[in-house]
């Protein structure tokens, strides 16, 4: 089946959820109300249910290639990236002083899921190009930013993230990358680089790569580390292309999934250009910061990442339920239909793509209020306001990008499900999701770095109070919803209520214990994101259920307000309660995750 953009649910969020009418009042934000989201988010889905989408199950049978340093993309990759250049999709939500389209990340990071969910080994190069543009904008001298960051927004040149090398995966103090000054001000630039996606295709003139590395007298571990820009071509004077830099593709990986997105071994300072041996680099900002200005551009990949998860399940979401329908097999257990019916009729099957729906409108509902917090932590004139909203948006990053993702293995997990035999079998297209899925809790910080985040930089250092505060607005709605005369909102009352009083138990304990007795903190870690994040999509989708109610009595799109309040009193019935069990295993599984002697393993 071909792949829809959710263009409905992505505005319904946009609008009656993240409060896009608030962040238009935002200085620069005026032209960004409603009718804007919905032309630009609609067009976003034109252009990707007709461009991209076609080329996710190609790309995942011919997948591009390899030869002597040289990488060929996926057929269509190239022809489809410069079509997404030239509709300016890549500067959607980037500063207009650099020729971007200055619209708020609300609105951009609805157009982020119906990318990849289109195509998501396709988004990954734009994805990445929009991190590096960010750090540039954050760390890079006037003169980086002049000189690279137009040429990345009209999609010319494409950007990359080097921080990963054999020795140094999730530990970046272990980078032995090193950057040696040149009288000039330049670096020469040696070492290896792995994982590096889109680190060598042929979609773009040039790619600019942000590469951590060490200068000669730097201190050991995080501290001595930074960051620099290198250009697979270097630019000169007047904008054009010069000489090759010295940076060589060693080989690209093969991969479990997102197969038709290159995944470079790079080679610096090996003297393959023609700039002699050493790549040449230019210092972002000062020497030895680098990791503190990398961690801008993985937030930002972080951020994209969870959007990859909801993205991918709404792709697997929408697999299944076509099979669904289509596959006849078994009477109804009710009698309801004399014969084989359509799967989809089994209670069993509903359950399954009940809970796919749940998981990704709740993981999108809180992404996008996430996105909304973004743009009034960066852009409200309002000191206050603008603290505050830092805060909450930066407690949201690590569960929007860990459960966004956890629930797309679990999500296009059950797609397989629903299929059945058939899912197993490559042809159907089920299993490609599952594959694609399954790296998405692993880069950019696997859910246990995600998850330690939450528990040390997001909770423990202000000792619960953001988490508190959260706790605090969701009680306010547990009074909206058990006074309203609805069953559906007085059970949802309910269930929040009790995995509030779990999560508050939870923070609790955190705080607490932290210091004192870390592992049994930390053994919880990725049962405390998994509850927070259960919680507050559940708050989110609590919301959407007073909004579909009351816009269903007065008689407004009958159709999908009656199924947004069918997936929310599902998510309150199924989901929700999953809060129960995650509390006691952190409050009192901790002993029996560390008990075990490491050599009895």
């Amino acid at each position: 089946m071909s792949y829809r953009a959710p263009v409905k649910d992505l505005l319904f969020c946009v609008t009656e959820l993240a409060g896009l009418d608030k962040v238009a009042q935002i200085p620069g934000f005026e032209d960004a109300g409603v009718d804007t989201a919905a032309a630009v988010i609609e067009e976003c889905g034109k252009f990707n249910e007709g461009v991209t989408a076609p080329l996710n199950w190609s790309g995942d049978q011919d997948h591009g290639s390899w030869d002597n340093g040289v990488v060929k993309t996926s057929p269509g990759f190239k022809e489809a990236y410069k079509q997404l250049a030239e509709g300016g999709w890549q500067g959607l939500h980037q500063p207009t002083d650099f020729g971007g389209q200055g619209l708020p990340k609300t609105i951009g990071a609805a157009c982020i899921e119906i990318l990849v969910g289109s195509n998501l080994s396709f988004s990954l190069c734009a994805m990445l190009t929009g991190g590096a543009i960010e750090a540039l904008l954050t760390a890079g001298s006037d003169e980086l930013k002049t000189r690279y960051i137009p040429k990345m927004i009209t999609g010319e040149w494409t950007g990359t993230m080097n921080l990963t090398e054999p020795q140094a995966g999730s530990d970046l103090a272990l980078v032995r990358s090193k950057a040696v000054k040149q009288d000039d001000g330049t670096y020469r630039i040696s070492g290896q680089k792995i994982f590096i996606t889109y680190g060598e295709h042929d979609m773009s003139e040039n790619i600019v790569h942000l590469v951590l590395a060490r200068t000669p007298d730097a201190p050991e571990g995080v501290k001595g580390i930074s960051l620099f820009v290198v250009p697979k071509f270097l630019v000169n004077a007047d904008g054009s292309l010069g000489k090759r830099n010295d940076v060589y593709c060693a080989s690209i990986e093969e991969k479990l999934g997102i197969k038709a997105s290159p995944t470079a071994v790079l080679v610096y300072g090996d003297n393959k250009g023609d700039v002699g041996e050493g790549a040449i680099g230019y210092i972002v900002g000062e020497e030895n910061r680098g990791l503190e200005y990398m961690f801008v551009m993985m937030n930002a990949a972080r951020y994209d990442v969870g959007m990859q998860g909801i993205g991918l399940s709404e792709r697997a979401y929408q697999k299944a339920v076509a099979y669904a329908r289509d596959r006849v097999q078994s009477r109804p257990v009710d009698g309801s239909q004399p014969g084989s019916a359509a799967i989809i009729h089994h209670p069993d099957v509903k359950r399954m793509l009940m809970t796919m729906r749940a998981l990704t409108e709740g993981g999108r509902a809180m992404a996008l209020v996430g996105a909304a917090a973004y743009d009034f932590a960066h852009h409200h004139p309002d000191a206050a306001v603008a603290k505050q909203n830092q805060a909450f948006y930066e407690f949201l990053v690590p569960l929007i990008k860990g459960y966004g993702t956890e629930n797309s293995v679990e999500v296009s997990s059950l797609g397989v499900q629903v299929h059945g035999g058939m899912g197993f079998i490559e042809e159907t297209g089920a299993a490609q999701y599952y594959r694609d899925a399954r790296i998405l809790p692993i880069y950019e910080g696997t859910t246990a770095i995600q998850a330690n985040d939450l528990v040390g930089r997001k909770t423990a250092r202000d000792g619960g109070a953001t988490a508190k505060a959260i706790a605090a607005q969701i009680a306010d709605l547990e009074g909206t919803l058990a006074a309203r005369e609805s069953a559906a909102s007085q059970t949802m009352a309910k269930r929040l209520k009790a995995a509030r009083e779990a999560f508050l138990q939870v923070v609790d304990f955190v705080v607490a214990n932290v210091k004192s007795n870390p592992n049994a903190v930390f053994a919880g870690s990725v049962p405390y994101l998994f509850l927070t994040s259960t919680l507050v999509s559940g708050w989110q989708m609590a919301r959407a259920l007073i909004v579909a109610e009351d816009k269903l009595k007065a008689g407004e799109d009958v159709e999908f307000m009656t199924a947004k309040i069918a997936t929310a009193r599902f998510f309150g019935d199924h989901i929700l309660p999953r809060t129960a069990s995650l509390r006691d295993t952190i409050l009192e599984g901790g002993e029996s995750v560390t008990a075990m002697p490491v050599d009895l393993f």
